[in-house]
């Protein structure tokens, strides 16, 4: 049985609490999901859950998934134009969100909406700020398998009290939240950030266990130097979304080591159900740059460009993973969630690694054009063709954490005022890059790592 359907098993046992007091038992949010999930219809209907990082949306997540329906995570602040095309796109029965009365409320929008396959339990967004209509679809199967890897390898319990730092919308936020419930804890709702007193005041106030972060994150704690900081409560930091820098790593790594407490570097894809592999913390300071060893009930292949499996260390292949936790497939399109299982529990990540002696594995690049903002990963071809369609004319390239728009105007405040108010991206991971023509083959297409070198050649220079 899956956890989401076996919540009363913990009673009344504290399930989530916010920063107003307001607490939640585990039989209460059944109780509660249930009451929701017969408002929103008796049969299978797909809705929209607009997400930020409180009860109500846990509310909804768990009153669609224990109602057998199908339910779509989106950014609460997801830009509205951007928001109404997936409306339109994929034409849900309703929508479960925060109306203008600062309530969250259930709007049926039809019983015509799109047809669901019968399995399909979960919507996310290979792209949460940029409105993709590119899903990624995931079942209870894939769920429950992942945050069961999950609880097993990071030895939880219901004595945990994990706090939240990443929005809901994204799996790895929403990855905490399933290996917590599956064991009972208590989860701490907040929408503070990090860098405010009053999250660290909630942290201490109840006595936190542990905060997952992506690599941001990482650089502010380490600005706000928290190794200086009492919390007696902490048992375990982890970081994934994103390859953290080897002397943060380090730096992080000393911390943990000298206060007893563990620190986990971790390697996943939303395609996974969000893990893939993770990197004991024993294991953090001497292999720094190691994303580590398959999860629990996991395995990880490496492959050639000819599809040959590798199996000496330090040769380097695309990554390929198996595990019940991958997904069915994409949708672009409503007729694509009527799709069943294609990839039957393999997934082609599109990273290249290598492994060591000791069966650790590293990533070393990848196949395809995506980077990662603060941990939600971005597709250059939709930042492409969302500025062509209005007008500016770029190329895009990047890495985690840094969004490079190449142009032959010199545009430059304008577009990066665009991308960030459109992508709700932070001022500081937009760089513009003017050039005079565009690098291309003997086939027309742009060679993006050319623009790339230039780039760094004029940073260098």
């Amino acid at each position: 049985m899956s956890f989401i359907d076996n919540l009363e098993t913990f009673g009344s046992q504290t399930a989530l609490q916010n920063e107003n007091g307001d607490i939640v038992s585990y039989q209460e949010l059944a109780q509660r999901a249930d009451s929701l999930s017969g408002e929103i219809g008796a049969n299978k209907q797909f809705i929209f859950v607009k997400c930020d990082n409180n009860i109500d949306t846990i509310l909804g997540y768990i009153a669609g998934l224990r109602g057998g329906h199908t339910v779509l995570m989106l950014d609460s602040s997801l830009d509205l134009a951007l928001f109404e095309k997936l409306v339109i796109h994929y034409k849900p029965n309703g929508i479960w969100g925060c109306g203008d009365s600062g309530k969250y409320h259930y709007t049926k929008l039809g019983e015509q909406g799109s047809a669901v396959h019968p399995d399909l339990s979960l919507l996310l967004s290979t792209s949460g700020s940029t409105g993709s209509p590119k899903l990624v679809k995931l079942t209870k199967k894939n769920l429950q398998s992942n945050a069961k890897s999950i609880s097993e390898y990071l030895k939880l319990d219901s004595s945990e009290a994990p706090i939240t730092t990443l929005p809901l919308h994204y799996s790895y936020g929403l990855s905490i939240i399933n290996s917590h419930l599956l064991v009972g804890a208590k989860i701490l709702l907040t929408s503070s950030s990090i860098i405010s007193k009053e999250f660290w005041s909630f942290f201490k106030d109840f006595q936190a266990t542990s905060f997952a972060g992506v690599p941001y994150t990482y650089e502010m704690l380490k600005r706000l130097k928290i190794e200086d900081m009492e919390l007696p409560s902490l048992r375990y930091m982890t970081q994934a979304g994103g390859k953290l820098s080897p002397h943060l790593v380090e730096h992080f790594g000393n911390i943990a080591k000298s206060k007893g407490i563990q620190f986990y570097t971790m390697y996943g894809q939303t395609e996974a159900s969000a893990r893939i592999s993770w990197l004991p913390s024993n294991k953090v300071l001497s292999k720094i740059s190691s994303i580590g060893v398959p999860i629990p009930q996991g395995t990880i292949q490496l492959e050639s460009a000819l599809g040959a499996i590798i199996n000496s260390p330090e040769n380097e292949g695309e990554l390929v993973y198996y595990g019940d936790n991958v997904m069915m497939g994409y949708a672009e399109s409503a007729n694509e969630l009527t799709y069943g299982d294609q990839l039957l529990g393999v997934l082609r990540t599109g990273d290249l690694a290598k492994y060591d002696s000791d069966g650790f594995y590293y990533i070393t690049g990848r196949l395809n054009r995506f980077i990662k903002i603060f941990g939600n990963r971005v597709n250059l071809e939709e930042i492409e063709n969302e500025l062509s369609n209005n007008g500016y004319e770029c190329k895009c390239i990047g890495e985690d954490n840094l969004l490079i728009i190449a142009s032959l105007n010199d545009d430059d405040k304008e577009i990066q005022q665009y991308v960030a108010d459109k992508f709700h991206f932070h001022h500081s991971v937009i760089k513009f890059l003017k050039v005079d023509a565009y690098p291309i083959n003997s086939s027309g297409k742009i060679q993006y790592f050319k623009l790339f070198e230039y780039f760094h050649a004029t940073q260098n220079s």
